[in-house]
């Protein structure tokens, strides 16, 4: 269902809703459940749960809660759809397909609703993070829900100010203007949340706080990146949960410790930057899946838009979306 919704946020204002539900079913019935076996299943060619001589590159990969499995599944089918689907009337091209001198932004209805938004999906993060461990009363269990709790809170509230300051500085450079923009704090918060996602068990709390920091980063460069590349993202779900995704990947390949590791998964691993004999695998399992991802999603769901949008079944007729 997460992965779903991340398109329609992605697509909205132009997709119809067959269109919606043709996706959503292709995407939940057929791609999703191949990720999650390959990386969560106990007999997954990814999986950090199979035997030790079956891990792949002796280390399996990480990701607890889905930073890979599940935003970056929705994040990337996001961009193949909203590439194909093109952007909405008046974004880049005026009515008559002319370039606009700059991209135009269309403001949110309310940011107050928006705010509200992502406190909700902030407050169930502790439901998706935390609730990843599938139990508490075994011994240990409650111990590794609560270093996704504090992880999870650190890395949405340093990706938060990360974002927020960052474009404050940057628009203050570009015009002399200091502006706080909430939409910045607000994505800036989800693109923390979904950065720890894949680490939030693994990662001390301080690597928490920095993971979020460059999780706003990441986010503001993605951002940019859509504009100049003129592929429209309503809601920029995009950056969020693809660019975060990967991230979150990377950063448990980075800097997950080996102590924490041993308590979550009962294995001995570790990231890059903790040296030993594991160092450097477990990053390169990281960076299989990531590709291992857009790979699978690519193939499966780039030719399904494609025939979608031949079929004329994908994007509502101009004056439905005027």
């Amino acid at each position: 269902a997460t992965a779903a919704t991340i398109v329609a946020g992605t697509v909205a204002e132009r997709c119809k809703f067959e269109a919606y539900i043709a996706y959503s079913l292709m995407l939940t019935g057929f791609v999703y459940p191949v990720v999650v076996h390959s990386i969560w299943s106990s007999s997954g060619f990814l999986s950090a749960f199979t035997d030790d001589e079956n891990k792949f590159l002796g280390s399996g990969m990480i990701d607890f809660a889905g930073s890979g499995v599940v935003h970056m599944t929705g994040g990337v089918t996001a961009l193949f759809a909203a590439k194909i689907l093109g952007p909405r009337i008046g974004r880049f091209y005026d009515a008559d397909g002319n370039e606009l001198p700059e991209p135009v932004s269309f403001p949110p209805h309310s940011v107050a609703l928006q705010v509200l938004g992502t406190f909700i999906l902030w407050v169930g993060w502790y439901g998706f993070n935390p609730g990843s461990t599938l139990g508490i009363s075994p011994a240990g269990y409650a111990d590794v829900a609560a270093l996704c709790a504090v992880t999870t809170t650190l890395a949405a509230a340093s990706g938060s100010v990360s974002a927020m300051m960052t474009d404050m500085i940057m628009t203050r450079k570009a015009t002399g203007e200091t502006m706080y923009d909430i939409t910045m704090c607000m994505n800036g918060a989800l693109s923390g949340l979904v950065g720890i996602t894949a680490g939030c068990s693994v990662c001390e709390p301080w690597a928490a706080f920095v993971i979020g920091i460059i999780a706003g980063w990441v986010y503001i460069f993605f951002s940019s990146l859509l504009v100049k590349l003129k592929i429209d993202d309503a809601v920029d779900a995009i950056p969020v949960h693809f660019g975060n995704g990967m991230w979150g990947c990377i950063a448990t390949g980075l800097f997950a410790s080996p102590g924490l590791v041993a308590n979550a998964y009962g294995t001995p691993n570790n990231g890059l930057f903790y040296g030993g004999a594991n160092a450097g695998k477990l990053l390169g399992v990281e960076i299989v899946g990531v590709l291992f991802i857009i790979g699978w999603v690519g193939v499966i769901m780039i030719p399904y838009f494609m025939l979608l949008n031949a079929m004329g079944l994908f994007r509502v007729d101009a004056l439905e979306e005027e």
